[in-house]
């Protein structure tokens, strides 16, 4: 599904990402973890095409075969990647109805995606009232996060990348976000990038990635993430430090 290959990413003369490969498969769940500041969010944004960031000449991100490493973002997007955000910005003006309406243009029948909308919020716990505002106007970070998923299972995107999707959230929120999550998996690729176990309980991912300074440092079954929970991350650093 996305098979990214040597890929070595930088900001100015900072490298983010160094020399990261793996093959992420369709229909599975992957977590990516690692401390703060270990390039989880980089990759993420590497992967979507953030335009500040700079691949090496070696680098390749396919997606079902196709290379997509100099495509603009909303070219990747339209090709089937998603990211939903760590911390979801307000768009005053601009309800969650008319941005999936101007995002689904021509893709679907407007009226019955608003039925569909209508119905995963309502297993999201997300009220009328909060789908009508502006997009995160007044919202919590819960209803935020609940938000951000609402749009990823609405775009119904290959591949979505859920950038700490726990956070600032209680667990009845993480419970119910898990939850629709688990629904609507079927044949797509999630990559859940977190610092903790506490989202993988919920939603149980098949491969576990280490990422440390930006190197992929270890990879293995969901039982890597309860290792973390009970050392840390220590172990996976360079001399330790």
């Amino acid at each position: 599904m996305l098979k990214i290959n040597n890929l070595t990413v930088s900001v100015g003369k900072k490298t983010i990402v160094d020399d990261f490969s793996y093959n992420f498969e369709k229909g599975k769940i992957y977590a990516i973890m690692g401390p703060n500041g270990s390039g989880k969010s980089n990759l993420a944004f590497s992967i979507i095409g953030h335009p500040a960031y700079k691949l090496a000449s070696k680098s390749k991100i396919m997606l079902e075969g196709k290379n997509i490493s100099k495509l603009e973002t909303h070219k990747r997007v339209k090709q089937g990647v998603f990211l939903t955000f760590q911390s979801p910005h307000e768009l005053t003006g601009v309800s969650v109805y008319q941005l999936l309406r101007v995002a689904k243009d021509g893709e679907k029948d407007i009226m019955k995606m608003f039925a569909e909308v209508k119905k995963i919020a309502q297993e999201l716990h997300i009220s009328e009232e909060l789908l009508s505002r502006g997009l995160n106007q007044s919202a919590s970070g819960g209803e935020r996060k609940k938000l951000e998923v609402l749009q990823a299972i609405i775009l119904d995107k290959k591949v979505i990348i859920f950038d700490e999707i726990d956070t600032g959230i209680d667990v009845d929120s993480l419970r119910t976000i898990t939850k629709v999550l688990n629904k609507y998996k079927k044949d797509k690729t999630f990559i859940l990038i977190t610092h903790y176990n506490r989202v993988l309980k919920y939603l149980k991912p098949d491969r576990v990635l280490v990422l440390i300074n930006g190197r992929l440092k270890k990879s293995g079954s969901h039982k890597l993430a309860d290792l973390i929970e009970k050392q840390g991350y220590t172990n996976f650093k360079d001399n330790g430090k």
